[in-house]
């Protein structure tokens, strides 16, 4: 009975270490569009420089994670709890480097002049970071319907990611002076399209997490 009380309170302790890197999580993906839509260079290397800290983050769950397994040796649904973290934290911070590497693209962007304002970016992200905050809250409340429903809004991401596509790409014909800064903005887009895929692999582990079966969902 000890043994069981002390794995969950230690397994507590991972959840909250989760929410906590997914808040860092959600800032440097806020974070990374604030600096596009304001041409913030000060922003955008802030955002850079702190992906380290989202990564050590990550592997001191992950540390935290083995050391549990270790020591309590997790059966079942215990154990999937546990893989489930581990798939999440690296999932999470994967959508970390995309927003990285959108702040790396505002550097290269510079003090441009906007090709055009921006609409349907800022909507891709702040949909990204209501899907991440959500899944996390169906992973602690263990809510695999929950889980179903966000992955299914990946299409919303999917629908902006493609009207900024077609948008951006009539500029380019209309006036190839215009390819370098539409390039570059479809780069942010195509980053926070993959940001989305991540979140549906959470959902995906949640699922398993709940049912104990992989459900592949496409994104």
């Amino acid at each position: 009975m000890e043994m069981r009380t002390t794995f969950h309170k230690k397994l507590r302790e991972i959840q909250d270490d989760v929410l906590a890197m997914g808040s860092m999580v959600e800032k440097a993906n806020s974070r990374s569009i604030e600096a596009l839509k304001g041409r913030d260079l000060d922003t955008a290397r802030s955002v850079i420089s702190d992906d380290p800290k989202i990564n050590r983050k990550r592997f001191e769950v992950e540390e935290k994670c083995i050391q549990i397994i270790a020591t309590q040796q997790p059966m079942a649904g215990d154990l999937r709890a546990i893989i489930c973290v581990l798939n999440v934290i690296t999932e999470m911070e994967r959508i970390a480097d995309h927003a990285q590497g959108i702040a790396k693209i505002v550097l290269m962007i510079g003090d441009e002049p906007p090709l055009k304002p921006l609409i349907d970016i800022p909507r891709m992200a702040d949909k990204v970071n209501d899907m991440l905050r959500r899944s996390l809250d169906a992973f602690i409340s263990r809510n695999a319907d929950a889980a179903r429903q966000i992955t299914a809004e990946d299409d919303e991401v999917d629908d902006l990611y493609n009207q900024v596509f077609r948008e951006l790409l009539s500029f380019m014909i209309e006036d190839p002076r215009t390819i370098t800064r539409a390039t570059r903005l479809i780069w942010v887009a195509h980053n926070l399209e993959r940001s989305a895929d991540r979140v549906t692999n959470i959902c995906e582990r949640v699922i398993y997490l709940v049912t104990g079966k992989m459900e592949e969902i496409d994104a």
